[in-house]
């Protein structure tokens, strides 16, 4: 394989693409040098943490890089020590002992004996390590968030970005200073891609949802690890075009695996458990968006504020409308395909008339607003708020799905989630 080092990388990533591009002859180390280095290894033992073991990982990937392959082996012998099940750490393990009798021309310089089945599995594994060599070169530009992310509530403390083409989720902290990325990891996701549509595709679904609970992994099979995070798929404008399935969660691995190939699971998003236990720790139910895309575009958050002020005239619109108490001046904000717990528009009029009732000559304000936006054949907009008529305390938190028609927004689902 030709492989030409692009000229933006530093020297150390450029022989880290190398390692994984199987373009390098690994050294050959020495008895003694494998030795003070395995004694430098058993010195440091650092307690378990999530992103730990790929860090490790890439660790062994520089020192092969920059010729320190005793350092290397000693390195990766405590690894897989520490993680026997984790597959392509054992793959790197073989080649740099491998190297010590041969020349080792890349990741998994095997032999050919393991036949159709171990190929596909040297494949799977070779696709892990350049995927996990891309996050860390490819990193996201300093102080941008996803796009997808417009405005997010305090209630949402944390939020998570999935990008399906780099086998990446991103964790962040939401606070008064904004979006800040926490951490990011290594997931696998669908077996036939993403962009699922059908019950039992193998897809994982690209979009914007929630976490919905927190399943006890005392429930589970060994299969999910050490837990798992449903999230709402299908959401109502899955439902609106037609999509069916459900049952899609993060979860974890089972105990022989650290981690599985990129696409591997049946359309969930899945983590080594280490990584997961921290999502576990960090995520609240109902409150924590999860975007999963296929390519995230990361912009400036001064940007997003540009971004929203249009939606933001047509939500705001639409309370001024709602404060009214007129019928006729809320409906026209909704689409003629409008759903709301399954009741078509005429079927919904009734209790839209009893709400504004209760309302009318009450101006009402929408507290605690995320915005989150979703774009593929059509914009959509995801909108969660408390809404609370003056001299409330408090009213029921709503969740609406706007849908840009022409030059106005519509919306085409409207419900209660507490």
């Amino acid at each position: 394989m030709n492989f030409r080092f692009p000229s933006a990388w530093p020297r150390p990533v450029h022989l880290l693409a190398a390692c994984a591009c199987l373009a390098i002859a690994w050294p050959h180390p020495s008895e003694s040098a494998t030795r003070k280095a395995k004694t430098a290894v058993k010195a440091v033992q650092p307690a378990p943490q999530d992103g730990q073991a790929e860090a490790r990982l890439i660790s062994i990937y520089r020192r092969v890089g920059s010729g320190q392959v005793s350092e290397a082996l000693a390195e990766a012998e405590a690894l897989v020590r520490d993680h026997p099940n984790f597959q392509l750490a054992q793959l790197v393990y073989g080649d740099l002992l491998a190297s010590r009798a041969r020349p080792v021309r890349g990741l998994g310089d095997v032999p050919e004996v393991a036949g159709p089945n171990g190929a596909q599995l040297l494949s799977e594994l070779r696709e892990e390590s350049q995927l996990r060599l891309r996050a860390l070169r490819e990193r996201p530009p300093a102080g941008t968030v996803p796009a997808q992310f417009l405005q997010l509530s305090p209630r949402s403390r944390h939020a998570i970005a999935v990008d399906t083409s780099r086998a990446r989720l991103y964790l962040f902290e939401n606070s008064a200073s904004g979006l800040k990325l926490l951490a990011d990891y290594y997931i696998s996701v669908g077996r036939s891609g993403t962009d699922k549509s059908a019950e039992g595709d193998l897809r994982t679904p690209l979009g914007v949802y929630y976490v919905t609970s927190n399943l006890d992994p005392k429930t589970l099979k060994d299969f999910y690890g050490v837990g798992a995070l449903p999230i709402n798929y299908p959401n109502p404008y899955d439902a609106r075009r037609g999509k069916t399935g459900g049952g899609i969660w993060l979860h974890g691995t089972p105990p022989t695996q650290f981690s599985r190939a990129p696409k591997a699971t049946d359309g969930c998003v899945v983590l080594a458990n280490p990584d997961l236990e921290r999502i576990i720790r960090t995520v609240e139910v109902r409150s924590t968006p999860v975007v999963i895309a296929s390519s995230l575009q990361w912009v400036a958050p001064q940007q997003l504020q540009s971004d929203a002020r249009p939606f933001g005239d047509a939500l705001a619109a639409w309370r001024a409308a709602r404060s009214s108490g007129e019928v006729d001046r809320v409906l026209p904000f909704y689409a003629p395909d409008f759903s709301a717990a399954g009741k078509s528009v005429a079927e919904w009029m009734p209790q839209l008339r009893s709400e504004l009732q209760r309302t009318r000559g009450k101006d009402v304000q929408l507290k605690d607003v995320s915005i989150l936006r979703w774009t593929d054949s059509a914009d959509t907009m995801v909108v969660t708020f408390g809404e609370v008529p003056a001299g409330a305390r408090t009213g029921p938190v709503k969740r609406q799905y706007w849908m840009r028609v022409g030059t106005q927004w519509k919306i085409f689902f409207e419900g209660v989630i507490g």
